[in-house]
Formats: structure tokens, sequence, C-alpha cells
């Protein structure tokens, strides 16, 4: 009932915007929803999201709070295109060493066991797998605790799948973590890497914004190539 109503209201709330689609988006959008609907209501999500089905050994695998991770591999395998979630609490302004000591081995337990899960059943070559933050934590230690702020200059995420050359470090930055150094990394060179893997050509893919004009998906348009 509350998916239908949420339905109802998304389909209400677009009309507003119905006016102004010269290029007809709000179509594609409506066949897009429907088969996200089809998807959720078919009953496979549910199970996918159900761990109690899944083989003891491999929850032992995950681990405790690994939920999430074994979760996205079932709906992977139910038919999801595309599944996010978050992980951990990485906000350290205070006690950041004492919480990434308990925090970083179960994030290696989980993350591991997803890859490891992934290649055993012959999904590497198709998922892609990225794991990152929205930016990087101060160089130095702040004054609250033993903290660590918020640090836009420079971060890192983990890429792992999608038939990528993995294995490799791309990038490094100054001697205390301040700036990106050799061969800096764009983060929208990461999501022009994801749409490469999913078959997708950034360098001539556009969509038709509100009054019809092609906008290209990003404007860093050049995948990473070492991983290609």
């Amino acid at each position: 009932d509350r998916l239908t109503s949420r339905t109802k209201l998304l389909e209400s709330l677009d009309c507003f915007r119905r006016d102004a689609d010269t290029g007809r988006q709000m179509e594609a959008l409506d066949a897009y929803t429907q088969r996200a609907v089809d998807i959720v209501t078919s009953g496979s999500v549910a199970d996918a999201l159900d761990t109690n089905k899944e083989d003891p050994k491999i929850i032992e695998r995950y681990g405790k709070g690994g939920e999430s991770f074994l979760r996205a591999r079932r709906l992977v395998e139910t038919g999801v295109r595309v599944v996010g979630f978050n992980w951990g609490s990485w906000d350290t302004h205070s006690g950041n060493f004492d919480r990434l000591r308990t925090q970083l081995p179960r994030l290696d337990q989980h993350l591991s066991a997803l890859l490891e899960d992934l290649y055993q059943r012959g999904l590497d070559q198709d998922v892609s797998v990225v794991v990152w933050g929205e930016f990087g934590r101060t160089p130095r230690v702040n004054n609250n605790k033993g903290g660590r702020d918020h640090w836009y200059g420079v971060s890192m995420c983990v890429l792992a799948g999608g038939g990528m050359k993995t294995g490799q470090v791309i990038g490094s930055s100054t001697k205390n973590a301040e700036q990106p150094q050799d061969r800096p990394v764009h983060m929208q060179q990461v999501f022009a890497t994801l749409y490469h893997n999913m078959g997708i050509d950034v360098a001539s893919t556009t969509i038709k914004d509100p009054s019809g004009r092609p906008q290209y998906l990003v404007d860093h348009r050049a995948p990473i190539h070492e991983l290609i």
C-alpha cells in the first residue's frame, strides 16, 4: 500500500514537469519507473533481501554486519541493475583511530567476502564494485579528541570487478595526503569508467534537459584508461 501511494504521488508530481518536457524524457522515465516497480513487487526482490535463505557458511564468511554486502550480491543475481548502500560511520571528527581500529577490519571482511563471492559465481566480469565516500579527511588530527575533519582536496576509492584491470594503485598524493600529486583522477572519471563498464559511451551519449538541450552525462568523459 505504501509503495502504491508513493508511486501515485510520483506520478502526480511528474505532471508539473510534462509541459516543459520538449524532449519527451518523461515518457521514458515512466517506462523505467514501471520496470522498477515491477521488480520490487515481483517477490524476487523480497526473497533476495531475506538472507535467512542463504547458505549458513556463506553468511558466516560475510560476518556480523555484512548483511548489506550479501544482499547486494543476491539482488544482482535477481536482476537488479544497480545496488547502492551506506555502511559504517566514517565522519570521525573525534575518536578517529579508536573507531577505525574496529571498523576497518570489519569492512575488510565484508568486502573481501563480496568480491570472493562474485568471482566464484562468475560475476566478476559483469559486476562493478565501487567503494568510496564523499571526501577525504584532514591530514592533521584536530584538537577534538583525536579526530579528523572534512577534506575535499584529496580522496580515494576502491574499484573492483567489471572486467577491469585490478590489482593496481592509480595516482598518489603529497606526503601528508593534502593534495593529489602524480596521475590525479577526477571523481567524474570514476563515473565515466562505471558507465563504460555498463556499455554506455559517455563521449557521445547525451540526454535532453527539460528545455530540449542535449547534455553530456559527465564533464570529464575519459574513463580511467589504466582500468580499461
